[in-house]
């Protein structure tokens, strides 16, 4: 029985292997090419296979499914560090009547746009080809110094005018990093890679979302509803001042921050966040500048201060929380941050309306018992008068 056992699982460990090997080689290629080695990568509908050679070389080809026409794919080696600066990358690119021009790519900035260039390693064959909506690199790489383990990249980007144009920067497109050895065939995802500069990003957000996401609107309603209580009296100007001023020098951090990430990325832009930035630091200052130069309260200009102050301040808090969702679509991290700071901006808004119903009611009763008073003053001095 022990026998029949042992049998029946080694039958069965021989089926699930070659049921993996005609999956991950279930692929027909248009020249009839067979690889011994493939992997599915985990991000872009994209797959590797190889034939690894003892003399140092390794034919490749690197598959995207589903690629759509005015496309470019791209599949790189980086022997410095992982992700794109250094990537040396083969590139596929799609025109609109569905050609493929396959060539190389040397990546040197942020800012590239994948022009034709020679490798840091010898690439004597190249080329490219789209069938049934896949674009397929086919190349043969002599190894450098000897070594089979690299980092690896590979992207997926929109064609502008026959030429690559800047690719996406959604969660797909971050993590499209790992490494991968050609000769014992493994290989390891190293999503979400991106060093200090991704440290930046993340920095960068987390500042400006407290700062002038939820500070700021806090420090609004510290001054419009405490100051109905009289017992808060001066105490309202200093909470509302404090925690303005803590939300500028925090959003300065994070308003830096982004200049220097924006120096280190050129040619990636986003337009809206940034301009949106700009025109909040800019307001942010004056806003400084109006609590240094604040008039006295029987100051014949104190009326018009108010109105800019607080036409500026509900300006600032708008935009403020129009960029920070800006900034999360951007960044796109787990849908639980977008949904955290959508919890925190109805938490505020409830806590707005009971705020500013509760306001009314203390205004309204206050008026009410001032004009009973006030009547009732003159009602005694007119008696008063008339005996």
């Amino acid at each position: 029985m022990s026998k029949i056992l042992a049998i029946l699982f080694c039958i069965l460990l021989t089926n699930l292997s070659v049921s993996y090997a005609q999956n991950c080689n279930s692929f027909a290629f248009s020249s009839n090419a067979v690889y011994a080695t493939c992997v599915t990568l985990p991000v872009l509908n994209s797959h590797l296979h190889w034939n690894y050679h003892a003399n140092g070389t390794v034919d490749v080809a690197f598959r995207h499914t589903g690629s759509n026409t005015n496309q470019w794919v791209a599949w790189a080696l980086n022997f410095q560090r992982p992700g794109m600066l250094g990537a040396q990358a083969l590139v596929a690119l799609t025109s609109s009547n569905g050609t493929v021009q396959a060539y190389t790519s040397a990546v040197a900035g942020y800012d590239t746009s994948l022009q034709p260039s020679s490798l840091s390693f010898e690439v004597p064959m190249i080329r490219s080809e789209r069938v049934n909506g896949d674009v397929i690199i086919y190349a043969t790489l002599v190894l450098p110094r000897g070594g089979t383990r690299f980092n690896q990249v590979w992207q997926v980007g929109p064609v502008t005018n026959g030429a690559p144009s800047i690719h996406g920067l959604g969660s797909d497109n971050r993590n499209s990093i790992g490494s991968v050895d050609f000769s014992t065939g493994q290989t390891a995802a190293g999503g979400n890679v991106g060093g200090s500069r991704m440290r930046r990003r993340n920095t960068h957000g987390v500042l400006n979302a407290v700062s002038w996401g939820v500070l700021m609107p806090m420090g609004a309603m510290t001054a419009r509803y405490l100051k109905v209580f009289k017992v808060a009296n001066p105490a309202w100007f200093y909470i509302h001042a404090a925690c303005q001023t803590s939300a500028y020098a925090v959003g300065v951090a994070g308003w830096a921050t982004g200049l220097k990430l924006g120096s280190d990325s050129a040619g990636i832009t986003h337009t809206s966040h940034r301009n949106i930035g700009i025109i909040l630091f800019t307001l942010g200052t004056l806003q400084v500048f109006a609590l240094l130069l604040r008039p006295k309260p029987d100051n014949k200009y104190r009326f018009y201060w108010n109105i800019y102050h607080h036409g500026l301040g509900y300006s600032v808090i708008i935009l403020s929380i129009i960029n920070v969702y800006e900034g999360l679509d951007i960044l796109d991290p787990e849908k639980k941050w977008k949904h955290a700071y959508t919890g925190i901006l109805i938490t505020l808004g409830v806590i707005t309306v009971l705020l500013e119903a509760l306001t009314w009611f203390i205004v309204l009763k206050r008026k009410k018992e001032d004009k009973r008073t006030h009547a009732g003053t003159n009602g005694s001095y007119g008696a008063n008068g008339h005996a």
